[in-house]
């Protein structure tokens, strides 16, 4: 049975004890926009006070994309033409992560593909994160001139050592070993087992005891968990210019790979890459609705700036990969800027969530 919120982008569908989010934009790589945020919180919303709603599925029909972010695209199309209300989508989309953060019925994020920004938010917050071998993720803003929002600062700031101190400054991709060594995942399910998987799931009293009878051995190398020393050592810094120092000046074993990380790190904006280190150092410390507070603060204050917009423009618009940062070098970003970024209240206000249930 098809739910009454379903849209050509996204399908809710009601099998057994389970409500099913389909997320079917394929062409997108299931990249969200307003409706499909607005849609799947009104669905999650009434399954949450049905009783017969047991558990609640997220799934995708791409072969490729679980999802790949939010349609950032349309955002810096709307900010050049001067629309108003740029900071819609992003509320929206934050009220469905905490709501999906907050489900009291269990929630099972299956991961057959890329999970990036967005997908983090709407997979990440989940007791259940099930991934295959073709689970890959990456919170990659700081390419872009924007910052890990949708709570990801929370998820990186909760992964071991300064594994994700790492992640938020370079954007780096993580593979589904990495994953699930790192938390990221919680089991690890072959991609051709997932659709038995998920039929299970729709007739289970006992979710968690369900997946773990599908769980099966974690393929591929850990790159990223093996180097957990050298990445704790080096990331360990309050600010950007001293990890990079110490990158720069690695020797040893990891020193090309040290070296090729500041590098790459030295490609992204430097007010995002400075800003995203603050952030997840700060969220180490909030739960997951303060960190999408300061998520509202930091998108108000990034979309009125300049490195969002020519970031866009570089990777997504002219696809020349020649981004004129502005400030060009952590030197020269402002003093005070970064934090202004966590504590200026937008115009509106604050994001106002509902009271827990």
């Amino acid at each position: 049975m098809s739910g009454e919120f379903s849209t050509d982008e996204i399908k809710f569908e009601r099998r057994g004890r389970a409500g099913v989010v389909i997320l079917d934009r394929p062409k997108a790589l299931n990249a969200l926009n307003r409706a499909m945020v607005r849609a799947m919180k009104a669905q999650l919303d009434a399954w949450v006070v049905d009783p017969n709603i047991g558990q609640v599925l997220l799934t995708s029909t791409s072969e490729k994309a679980f999802c790949a972010g939010g349609d950032i695209r349309r955002i810096h199309d709307m900010g050049r033409a001067g629309e108003p209300d740029l900071t819609g989508f992003f509320f929206d989309e934050y009220q469905l992560d905490l709501a999906i953060h907050r489900c009291p019925k269990p929630f099972v994020s299956l991961i057959d593909g890329i999970c990036m920004g967005g997908g983090i938010g709407l997979s990440m917050h989940a007791p259940f994160r099930v991934g295959s071998e073709k689970a890959l993720f990456a919170m990659p803003e700081v390419t872009i001139g924007f910052f890990p929002d949708v709570g990801g600062a929370h998820v990186l700031a909760h992964l071991p050592g300064e594994t994700g101190i790492y992640l938020a400054m370079t954007g780096g991709r993580v593979k589904c070993a990495d994953a699930a060594a790192l938390g990221l995942l919680t089991h690890v399910v072959a991609s051709a087992q997932m659709g038995d998987l998920a039929a299970a799931l729709t007739t289970t009293h006992d979710v968690a005891a369900t997946i773990t009878a599908f769980t099966g051995p974690i393929p591929g190398e850990t790159p990223i968990a093996d180097r957990r020393a050298t990445i704790d050592r080096l990331f360990s810094g309050d600010d950007a210019p001293t990890i990079l120092a110490r990158l720069d000046a690695e020797s040893g074993p990891d020193a090309d790979w040290a070296h090729a990380t500041a590098a790459e790190i030295r490609t992204k904006s430097p007010t995002s890459v400075a800003l995203a280190l603050h952030q997840v150092r700060v969220a180490r410390d909030l739960d997951v609705e303060a960190c999408l507070v300061l998520d509202g603060r930091i998108v108000s204050h990034i979309l009125q700036g300049h490195d969002f917009y020519e970031g866009v423009r570089s990777v997504l618009v002219d696809r020349d990969n020649r981004p004129n940062w502005q400030p060009a070098t952590f030197e020269e970003i402002a003093p005070g800027a970064i934090e202004a970024h966590l504590t200026t209240i937008p115009a509106g206000g604050d994001i106002v969530f509902p009271p827990s249930r």
